[in-house]
C-alpha cells in the first residue's frame, strides 16, 4: 500500500494522533502525514503511506484552502477561542469597514508566527515557551494569500474561505484582522477544505478507514504515487535503459524516444513500470532521477 490517503481529521485529534492511529487500523509503520492541523480544527490531512512517505515534502509546499470563523472583539493567547482571554472590545465596525479591512490582506504579506506553535527557538517549540510563561521575539515570515472570499457576516461573527501559502497560520490571520480594525479578534473555527489537489468530498475519518481494513478494501481508498505525480509528462525508458533506471542511474537522450518534454517527467521502464521523477538536465543531455519509488 505505497500512496496518499486522504484523511478528514476530526477536533481532538492532533496530526501526530492521525498517524499514530493509521499505524495500528494498517498494521504498517511507515506513515507520514503532509501538513500539520491544530487539534482544534478539522480537514483534510493527506496521510502518505509506504514510498509515497517521500513525497511528502513535495505535498506539503502545496497551497491550502480552509474556511475560517472570525470572532471580533476577542483577543486570546493562543489567538482561538481554546485561549486565555486577553482582552474584549465593543464590536462597533460596519460590515464595509470588516470587508476592505479583510481585503487587505490578499496577496504576499509578513506574518509573525504565534507563540502557541510547533515552531523551534533554540531547540525548544513556542507552545513549549509559552506554556511555560514565556514570549520572545519572533521574526515576520512571508507568506501569501491568493483567495479570501468572504462567505458570511453575523457580527460580530465572519466566515470566510481563504486559500494560501503553506506555513501560514489562519489563527494569526484572524487576529490580524482584529487588529486591523481596531477592536480585536480570535479564530472560533477552522475547516482545511482543501490541500493541494486534495478535497476534502473525497475524504475519509479514521472511522470510515477502519472500516475498509475490516473489509479488505483500503487499497481502494488510496491514491496511488503516480497518481499523485500526474501531472508530469509519462515518459517511457528503451529497453536497453531498463538496467540504469533499476539501479537509480541517469539515462541519456539515447535512451528515452520522443524526449519533448523537458522539464521533470515520471519515468518509466520500457514496459510501463513507473520508476521515479526525473529532470531534464540540457547540459548533459540526459534525464537525472530525482525522486526514485521502486
Amino acid at each position: 500500500m505505497d500512496g496518499i490517503l486522504i484523511i478528514r481529521k476530526e477536533k481532538g485529534y492532533t496530526s501526530h494522533d492521525v498517524v499514530a492511529k493509521l499505524r495500528g487500523i494498517l498494521h504498517m509503520k511507515k506513515i507520514g502525514h503532509t501538513g500539520t492541523l491544530d487539534p482544534e480544527a478539522e480537514g483534510v490531512l493527506p496521510v502518505a503511506l509506504g514510498k509515497a512517505t517521500k513525497l511528502v515534502e513535495m505535498l506539503t509546499e502545496k497551497e491550502k484552502t480552509y474556511e475560517a470563523v472570525l470572532h471580533l472583539g476577542i483577543e486570546t493567547d493562543t489567538q482561538d477561542m481554546t485561549g486565555t482571554v486577553l482582552d474584549r472590545k465593543d464590536v462597533c465596525v460596519t460590515e464595509e469597514a470588516v470587508r476592505k479591512a479583510i481585503r487587505s490582506f490578499l496577496g504576499d504579506q509578513m506574518q509573525i508566527p504565534p507563540m502557541y506553535s510547533a515552531l523551534k527557538v533554540g531547540g525548544k517549540k513556542l507552545y513549549e515557551l509559552a506554556r511555560a510563561g514565556m514570549e520572545i521575539e519572533r521574526e515576520a515570515r512571508p507568506v501569501h494569500f491568493s483567495a479570501i472570499d468572504i462567505l458570511e457576516i453575523d457580527l460580530p461573527l465572519v466566515r470566510f474561505s481563504v486559500t494560501c501559502s503553506k506555513g501560514t497560520y489562519i489563527r494569526t490571520l484572524c487576529h490580524d484582522i482584529g487588529k486591523a480594525l481596531g477592536c480585536g479578534g480570535c479564530m472560533e473555527n477552522l475547516v482545511r477544505t482543501r490541500s493541494g489537489r486534495f478535497s476534502i468530498e473525497e475524504s475519509f475519518t479514521l472511522a470510515q478507514v477502519q472500516e475498509a481494513a475490516d473489509e479488505g478494501t483500503v487499497p481502494e481508498i488510496v491514491v496511488s504515487i503516480e497518481e499523485i505525480l500526474s501531472e508530469y509528462p509519462r515518459v517511457q525508458c528503451t529497453p536497453e535503459g531498463d538496467r540504469l533506471l533499476y539501479n537509480g542511474n541517469s539515462l541519456h537522450e539515447g535512451l528515452v524516444p520522443c524526449i519533448s518534454p523537458k522539464g521533470q517527467v515520471r519515468m518509466c521502464t520500457s514496459e510501463g513500470q513507473f520508476v521515479g521523477i526525473y529532470r531534464w538536465n540540457s547540459g548533459g543531455k540526459k534525464y537525472a532521477p530525482v525522486k526514485m519509488f521502486l
